[in-house]
């Protein structure tokens, strides 16, 4: 197990280790390297190169964990349905089409020497496992544990690939033929902005309104792929993608503006990217930093939000909101390791109150 306040980064499955540098210029993932990558919504990037990366489970490196049991929400459900209801008049105007309005949950965490985020990741892979679970701990710049289930950008050499979320029920009935049509405008948005970076012609989008399943959650998802401009590099590649449309909306620079004016706080990290990017080998597989936790301030942030259209539902978004982070909340508030359950372990409630959340 790695010592706490190592470096570490564990990602598509291996375990990064013995860090070279950090940067905050994407112009370094072409330069070679595989690189544990953290593109904050709201922030400067953090690119670490580490020498070393093997495979590794959770539990070889996870340090102890002691979840938290207080949450507070940067909105409560009154102001996160005004949001909403702004958003809609913008609509009505003809301002956007759709954009998304979150939130961000934080709690103090109970005590400092049990707050690895290497246990942390151990317990949502236990508890809620994602297809883009990971981490990445560079203590006093960047800590994120994410179960992110979208991806984002996924690499192989001159082809990239897109996976926009659009669409969350607890089952396959509670999808709406809104949430095909909110699908379906940020696919249109993906493939505009993949092919600002892609061959005339070559941007396809060969699975549409898939239903993917995940714990407590299905999810409604798209596929968009492109095949690379021979000249494109990272930095051309996350300025025509980033933020991700499916967590932004559209049009994405008039939703950005509208997001600023409705949302109370920052989304810092959520909403982000999280993942690998390998520049010798050309490949790379960043998530969309959603059911993401990360450490700030001296607290522990999770981030909740829902896409907004004219068919909204004010109250079922406040619903969804909720909904996609009950789960996620409870696992984080366990204890890792989990023979300590059975004592300590805080039982953590559904955000249901807003403004404060307690066990």
């Amino acid at each position: 197990m790695a010592h706490r306040g190592t470096p570490i980064a564990h990602l598509g499955g291996l375990l990064g280790s013995d860090l070279v540098e950090v940067s905050d210029d994407p112009a370094v993932l072409d330069a070679g390297g595989r690189w544990a990558v953290v593109l904050p919504y709201a922030g400067s990037p953090v690119l670490a190169r580490f020498a070393e990366w093997h495979p590794s489970g959770p539990g070889e490196f996870a340090g102890p964990w002691l979840g938290p049991r207080h949450w507070s929400s940067s909105a409560d459900e009154t102001s996160y349905i005004r949001g909403v209801e702004r958003v809609r008049e913008v609509i009505a105007e003809g301002g956007v089409y759709q954009a998304n309005v979150c939130r961000v949950l934080s709690a103090p965490l109970p005590e400092p020497a049990r707050a690895d985020m290497g246990g942390l990741h151990a317990l949502l892979r236990a508890g809620n496992p994602a297809p883009y679970a990971g981490m990445v701990s560079i203590p006093g710049v960047v800590e994120v544990a994410t179960a992110s289930p979208e991806l984002f950008l996924r690499r192989s050499g001159d082809v990239v690939e897109s996976g926009p979320i659009k669409g969350t029920g607890r089952v396959r009935t509670d999808l709406s033929s809104k949430d095909e049509a909110e699908n379906v405008m940020i696919v249109d948005l993906v493939r505009n902005d993949l092919s600002r970076v892609c061959a005339t012609g070559s941007v396809s989008v060969p699975g549409l309104l898939q239903i993917e399943e995940h714990p407590g959650l299905v999810h409604l998802v798209s596929r968009v792929r492109g095949h690379l401009d021979p000249d494109v590099g990272w930095p051309d590649i996350v300025a025509a993608t980033f933020p991700p449309g499916s967590v932004t909306g559209a049009p994405k620079l008039a939703a950005l503006d509208l997001i600023q004016q409705v949302e109370a706080t920052p989304r810092e990290i959520y909403c982000g990217a999280v993942g690998w990017i390998d520049a010798d080998q050309r490949t790379a597989e960043l998530a969309v930093a959603i059911r993401t936790f990360w450490k700030s301030d001296g607290l522990l942030k999770f981030g909740t939000g829902a896409g907004i259209t004219w068919g909204s539902d004010p109250a079922r978004e406040w619903a969804e909101t909720e909904l996609k982070a009950r789960r996620l909340i409870e696992v984080a508030g366990g204890v890792w390791p989990p023979v300590e359950a059975s004592n300590d372990a805080p039982a953590v409630s559904a955000v249901r109150t807003g403004k404060e959340v307690t066990s």
